[in-house]
């Protein structure tokens, strides 16, 4: 029984101690409350609460809790080296982020640091500008990902986080709808009774983006013929270099030459036709975009039709 209570209390010591050494084990970040000026102070807490949530989402790290931060920072605003990093060895943070935010006329400008508490050195120092109150809530997601990856604010931006500010500028885009036109090879693989092994493909698209990681729209082609198809896409990444998968289905009017025969043919050369393809969008969160694709498409037609379909071209 004396044994029974000793394992007992060892637990009780062990599983309480572990918790600690468990978190002490992991990167800590701590994030000070906002700085502003000119600001609603509503509008700065909300900013505030979007970043902490956009942290806390994606840091690997130890994110010190809101409560015990500013038991220990207050509500005095603290930007200088010297005092984030006096309040960073308090928390004993590894990584500190503060931001403050400034008011510009109608725009809102927000500067933000990362702070190495052992070095006293601050390893990031940037800036991005918001147009609008509601731009912000994008900005601080930037932010976010900017301080838990360590890296410039516009080193990769995504689609769905482009700011009011950016779409001003001539190459960002701002729209959701595209058109372009596309060329390149069709490879047979059966039927196609041309004698060549490769054909001239020229398509024309119009496209839009739902939501951020899919698109839809409508096709069509000289492929061998005219070919109508409406096309769906899913969108891997939000990034200038977004891989993408789909499918397709329409209607293809497959040329075939038999020359004269008795009796006439009665094959049909016209069908639905399946397709299924992978490609790569290049520069997409500009204005223009790069499409390379490759589909294979099969046409339900008598002469069994199936090809390999190489294109590149422009949104």
């Amino acid at each position: 029984m004396r044994h029974y209570y000793l394992s007992l209390l060892a637990l009780l010591i062990i599983i309480p101690t572990s918790g600690i050494f468990a978190q002490d084990a992991g990167k800590s970040l701590a994030v000070l409350p906002l700085c502003s000026t000119g600001i609603d102070s509503n509008y700065a807490r909300t900013a505030e609460s979007i970043l902490r949530v956009e942290v806390s989402k994606r840091a690997k790290a130890v994110v010190i809790p809101e409560r015990i931060t500013k038991s220990i920072a207050g509500k005095n605003c603290c930007m200088d080296v010297d005092c984030i990093v006096r309040i960073g060895k308090e928390l004993n943070a590894e990584q500190v982020l503060s931001c403050n935010l400034s008011a510009l006329g109608e725009k809102i400008i927000v500067q933000y640091y990362v702070t190495d508490v052992a070095n006293a050195k601050q390893i990031i120092i940037d800036q991005v500008t918001a147009k609008t109150i509601e731009d912000l809530e994008l900005v601080m997601k930037r932010i976010a990902k900017s301080a838990v990856n360590n890296e410039a604010i516009n080193d990769r931006v995504e689609v769905g986080t482009i700011t009011a500010v950016e779409t001003d500028k001539p190459l960002r885009r701002s729209t959701f709808k595209n058109w372009g036109i596309s060329f390149g090879y069709l490879y047979p693989t059966s039927g196609y009774d041309s004698t060549k092994s490769k054909i001239f493909v020229l398509d024309v698209r119009w496209g839009y983006e739902i939501e951020e990681n899919y698109s839809a729209g409508l096709l069509a082609g000289i492929r061998n013929g005219f070919a109508l198809n409406l096309f769906g896409d899913y969108l891997l990444t939000k990034t200038d270099v977004c891989p993408q998968i789909g499918g397709s289905l329409g209607f293809h009017w497959v040329e075939h030459n038999e020359g004269i025969t008795y009796p006439p043919s009665t094959k049909r050369s016209d069908g639905i036709e399946l397709g299924a393809h992978a490609g790569l969008r290049l520069l997409r969160t500009y204005s223009f975009q790069i499409l390379l694709q490759v589909d294979y498409i099969h046409t339900f037609n008598d002469y069994n039709d199936n090809a390999v379909v190489f294109t590149i071209g422009l949104l």
